[in-house]
C-alpha cells in the first residue's frame, strides 16, 4: 500500500473522530511509518525530540500517547504486549502477517513466519467452528544472547 493512500486513510479516520491532521499528528504519523522497528511511546517521544529543530517542531508527550493510540485504533499501526508493562507499536500496513519470539530477559523482540503455524491454528479454529478474522502469537522466552550471558556469568 503506497504512503499516500496511508496518509489518506488516516485522514479520513481522523474525520470519523471529529479530529484533523494537525502539524504534530503529521508528524507521529511519518515518524512512525519511517521506522520499521518495534517501539515504545517513550522511545517514540524520544526520537521526536531528538530531531527537534525549532520550537514548532516539539511534540508533547500526551499528543505522542494520544496519536500513537489513534493510529492503532485505526489499524495503522499494531499493538503488542511483551509482558514488560509497557505496550510496543510496529506499523502493520503492507507488511505480511508475522508472528514474534519476545525474550523476557532483554526485550528483543524476533519476528517469523511459519506456514505450518498458520496452517496448524486455521485448522484448530475451523475444528472448533470458528471463522478466523485475526490472531496473534506471541513466544516468549530467553534469547541465545541472553543464554550465553547467564551461562557466562554462572561458570565466572
Amino acid at each position: 500500500m503506497k504512503h499516500e493512500t496511508i496518509r489518506h486513510s488516516f485522514e479520513e479516520f481522523l474525520k470519523t473522530k471529529g479530529l484533523r491532521l494537525t502539524r504534530q499528528r503529521s508528524r507521529i504519523f511519518e515518524k512512525a511509518f519511517a521506522c520499521h522497528d518495534h517501539f515504545t511511546a517513550e522511545t517514540f517521544l524520544g526520537w521526536l525530540t531528538a530531531e527537534e529543530v525549532s520550537k514548532a517542531d516539539r511534540v508533547s508527550r500526551a499528543t505522542v500517547y494520544r496519536t500513537l493510540g489513534l493510529l492503532a485504533d485505526g489499524g495503522f499501526l499494531e499493538l503488542l504486549d511483551t509482558g514488560s508493562g509497557e505496550a510496543h507499536y510496529e506499523h502493520v500496513l503492507g507488511h505480511r502477517h508475522h508472528d514474534h519470539l519476545i525474550c523476557t530477559s532483554c526485550g528483543r523482540i524476533e519476528e517469523f513466519v511459519d506456514e505450518k503455524i498458520e496452517e496448524l491454528q486455521a485448522e484448530i479454529a475451523r475444528s472448533h467452528g470458528f471463522e478466523l478474522t485475526s490472531h496473534d502469537l506471541r513466544l516468549m522466552g530467553i534469547c541465545k544472547s541472553c543464554r550465553r550471558k547467564a551461562k557466562t556469568n554462572v561458570s565466572a
